[in-house]
């Protein structure tokens, strides 16, 4: 297949792209949320995770990994790190040796509070563009489910 540009045929052009506009759009929503968290002392993905805990403490490794779509080798390392940091603890589950139940510590149920400022300074940071009737996140999960479609049919 030849690279040569053909005369009267431009070629795709990058800010067309919808992929580089998401791209674009997760690289300043990552730099946000940097700012943001570092006041937490969390990253993004440790972040998700304590979302998740504070919504469902006393859950497994497994379904946390499932919610966020983590595999374990990207999960484990978060969750050390969070429970070095005195926020989480990781126990073996009683009923089933097998499963490792995540709890949060004093310390990490303590950190919700401080956590609730998140959304609020993220609606800040993009104005109005999070509807209050949530278009937005109804839009990005529509398109996110499309494309997962679109993937299992090829």
């Amino acid at each position: 297949m030849s690279s040569k540009k053909v005369p009267g045929r431009p070629g795709p052009r990058l800010e067309e792209q919808l992929c580089f506009a998401v791209y674009q759009a997760g690289h300043a929503f990552t730099r946000m949320y940097r700012s943001i968290l570092a006041e937490l002392g969390l990253t993004y993905p440790q972040y998700l995770v304590m979302l998740v805990l504070w919504e469902s403490d006393g859950i497994t490794v497994k379904a946390v990994g499932e919610r966020l779509s983590l595999d374990s080798g990207t999960l484990t390392p978060l969750l050390k790190r969070l429970e070095a940091a005195g926020l989480i603890s990781r126990r073996r589950s009683s009923a089933d040796e097998r499963q490792v139940l995540l709890h949060l510590t004093a310390v990490g149920d303590a950190l919700r509070e401080k956590g609730a400022c998140v959304p609020e300074a993220m609606g800040q940071a993009i104005g109005s563009a999070l509807n209050p009737d949530g278009r937005l996140l109804a839009d990005l999960a529509a398109l996110r489910v499309a494309l997962l479609a679109a993937s299992d049919r090829t």
